[in-house]
């Protein structure tokens, strides 16, 4: 008894609980139960029994009177309270005739302690003995069942612990019900989510139709012959996606040797499968890759050289576009504080001339004066152009109407001895462009031809709709119309081409060209968000390609300009707004010719000061470009305090900087006095069109062929855009 005892783990001292208060009946009962080799404890109240039960107790010995009509709830309370292993036995000494048959008190004893056994005194020692012998084996199984539990336990931790390492979902089919019970592993293998209800049919279903024949054949075969379970087959998520499968499982049968249920796991293989796949697809294409390999051996010394060579053009390309980038800031700035410069000249000229409209030797002065401050605009055109700063009236425009329309003053331009021949294909979409800006870049691409073709020649006049497709260098993705002129002519060096659109660059002799012709067009493609490219040969010709960008928008059919002067709106009162005080003076004598009332203000602040003191004032003509506060930065605040005053924003630059947010009519510097008065009728009126535009074919004062240089840099104020 002792051995067996201590071979039941966590128990090594199992003990007897004896409650006997009357005469000698706990040393009595004491010694008897330790001849059955358990120690026991006495106590001395049914308190301290209660407290001193315990899963160590093997017994409890209790005498019928001494519990009689006590409180015996506290032992209740641990009796129901037992684990489930655990079924403590008591042994109640009654007096003779005190069986529960018999005697009703001790019947309810026995609902309350369970599993009890009852002797009636007196009693001979071996019958306790015995008694309380059977009652120890019964409370030694309990430890064993409890030892049991607890190694089963453990066993399933282990397991579970071993399935979630690697991987593996758990599962049990029950054959008779074909009820499936699936771990949230499991599930999760077939795509499944943990607390989704998962059955046969849904995991059957979910194996992919080339496969769901074998996997059912193969679950036949293991329930009819108890062979194990094995087999890996391709599984359709909920969402679509394919995965591999293995399943492992095995039969268990009944003691009858019937086929109860199916015990099994599962895993997800999809990386092993698609690894092994990738490996058999580079066993088979190893000799390829030997080879392709061996060729890229081969051709590394020579993509190391094209490497060296790109870079060398990369860090060239970098200077050339870090010195374009600086002339262009350079010449921006000169063009414009030029612009008004000329914006002074040409005003005091305009206004001078109508002083001496008789005197015929005044006039020829003033006209000549006007013709060399014209070419001067045209030369801060072409710098702003270069700079990309130029005022542009970009919309949709047919571009074979346009070079259509040219076709007269180009066969003028270029003489008898060129033939023009023109592509224009039909339904070709519009362009986004500036039409004059465009006519003149033609203009100046026809001349550079005409130059290069001394004894005629062909020029070629194309148009195409070419897609960009990614990032292709300076074009963003999408479509495009190529304006292409092609040449017969001299044609360049790779020296030259390279040099051809650099600012004040000229083949020309001195003093027979600006060389700003090619980088004119250069800065308006770019401005455009479209390039300008150039292939050239010597003794082949030159083709220049303006690529420009297409829209979807419909087309506007450019309107001819009007040259005559509009009818003199009625007597204005306006406040000019200029920094500069020869700019100022000069606008002033303009507006008072027209026959204006003109208030000078010098800065936004005393403009604002101005309108504040509640003065009236029918229209505002302020220049963007002041110290302190924009022009665009009066109009707001102006605005605020006089929401239906009319504004007009007088600018050399093409666009107002990021983050000014503002739709004003704005009057291109330089201007003359009839600009002036359309835009001052267009505002007064509350029209919300830009500026009109002049036809450069016929606004210059000049006449004849347009002077060039090689470079193509066309001088001619003939094709001057005011």
């Amino acid at each position: 008894m002792t051995t067996r005892t201590a071979a039941i783990p966590n128990f090594p001292n199992p003990k007897a609980l004896i409650y006997a208060p009357a005469g000698r009946d706990a040393q009595v009962a004491a010694s008897l139960t330790d001849q059955t080799g358990l120690p026991s404890i006495a106590v001395a109240d049914l308190r301290q029994f209660a407290a001193s039960l315990d899963e160590e107790i093997a017994v409890g010995v209790l005498t019928e009177e001494a519990v009689r009509g006590n409180d015996l709830r506290p032992i209740a309370a641990w009796v129901a309270a037992q684990p489930s292993w655990s079924d403590l036995p008591f042994i109640v000494l009654t007096q003779r005739g005190g069986g529960p048959e018999r005697n009703p008190a001790a019947a309810k004893l026995s609902e309350i302690l369970g599993n009890v056994t009852f002797l009636e005194r007196p009693f001979h020692a071996t019958s306790f003995i015995s008694v309380a012998r059977t009652a120890l084996r019964g409370r030694l199984r309990q430890y064993e069942a409890r030892a049991r539990l607890e190694a089963l336990g453990e066993g399933e931790r282990r397991l579970q612990t071993a399935l979630a390492a690697g991987r593996l979902g758990a599962w049990e089919l029950e054959l008779s019900s074909m009820v499936l019970s699936a771990s949230a592993t499991c599930k999760a293998v077939f795509g499944r989510e943990p607390d989704v209800e998962v059955t046969r049919d849904d995991l059957i279903a979910s194996i992919h139709p080339d496969d769901r024949d074998l996997v059912l054949a193969r679950l036949r075969q293991t329930i009819d012959t108890g062979r194990d379970y094995s087999i890996e087959h391709r599984t359709i998520w909920p969402d679509g996606s394919e995965h591999w499968t293995e399943v492992h499982a095995q039969l268990y049968a009944d003691r009858y040797g019937s086929a109860r249920k199916l015990v099994g796991v599962c895993s997800d293989t999809t990386v092993r499968k698609t690894i092994e796949e990738n490996l058999r697809r580079l066993n088979e294409n190893l000799e390829e890759r030997v080879r392709e390999r061996t060729r890229e051996v081969n051709a590394a010394h020579q993509t190391l050289l094209e490497e060296v060579a790109q870079r060398e053009r990369a860090e060239e390309q970098l200077r050339q576009s870090q010195k374009m980038e600086a002339i262009g800031q350079l010449t921006g700035g000169v063009a414009h504080d030029f612009n008004n410069l000329l914006m002074v000249v040409l005003g005091n000229l305009e206004l001078l001339g109508k002083h001496f409209a008789g005197d015929g030797k005044a006039m020829r002065l003033v006209d000549g004066a006007l013709q060399g401050a014209r070419r001067g605009a045209a030369l801060t055109q072409r710098l702003l152009a270069f700079a990309r700063q130029q005022d542009l009236q970009v919309k949709p425009v047919d571009l074979a109407d346009l070079v259509s329309g040219m076709n007269d003053l180009l066969r003028r331009s270029v003489g008898s001895s060129i033939s023009i021949d023109t592509t224009l294909p039909a339904k070709l979409p519009p362009a986004l462009v500036d039409a004059n800006q465009l006519e003149l870049a033609l203009l100046n691409l026809a001349v550079n031809a005409r130059d290069a073709m001394p004894d005629g020649g062909m020029l070629s006049i194309s148009l195409r709709e070419e897609q960009v497709v990614g990032n292709d260098g300076d074009l963003g993705e999408g479509a495009y119309l190529v304006l292409a002129v092609a040449d017969s002519g001299t044609g360049m060096d790779a020296e030259t081409l390279k040099k051809a659109v650099d600012p004040f660059f000229s083949t020309k002799e001195l003093g027979k060209g600006t060389g700003l012709g090619l980088s004119m067009i250069h800065g308006l493609s770019v401005q455009l968000n479209g390039a300008l490219v150039l292939t050239s040969e010597l003794g082949v010709g030159t083709t220049a390609e303006l690529w420009l960008p297409a829209t979807e928008q419909r087309a506007e059919r450019p309107a001819e300009a009007v040259l005559s002067a509009p009818q003199a709106a009625s007597r204005l009162k306006i406040l000019l707004v200029d920094d500069d005080a020869l700019i100022a003076m000069s606008s002033v004598d303009m507006l008072e010719d027209l026959g204006h009332e003109v208030v000078e203000a010098n800065s936004g602040a005393q403009a604002l000061e101005l309108i504040g003191r509640g003065r009236h004032f029918d229209l505002m003509i302020t220049d963007y470009s002041m110290p302190g506060m924009t022009g665009a930065q009066l109009a707001e605040a102006a605005r605020a305090i006089h929401p239906s005053l009319p504004i007009v924003l007088a600018t050399g630059y093409a666009d107002l900087p990021a983050g000014t947010d503002i739709d004003l009519p704005r009057l291109a510097k330089p201007y003359n006095q009839d600009q002036l008065a359309r835009e001052i009728a267009k505002a007064v009126a509350g029209e919300a069109d830009p500026p009109l535009r002049f036809d450069s074919r016929i606004s210059g004062s000049g006449a004849g062929r347009p002077e060039t240089d090689d470079a193509g840099d066309e001088i001619g104020d003939g094709a001057c855009v005011v």
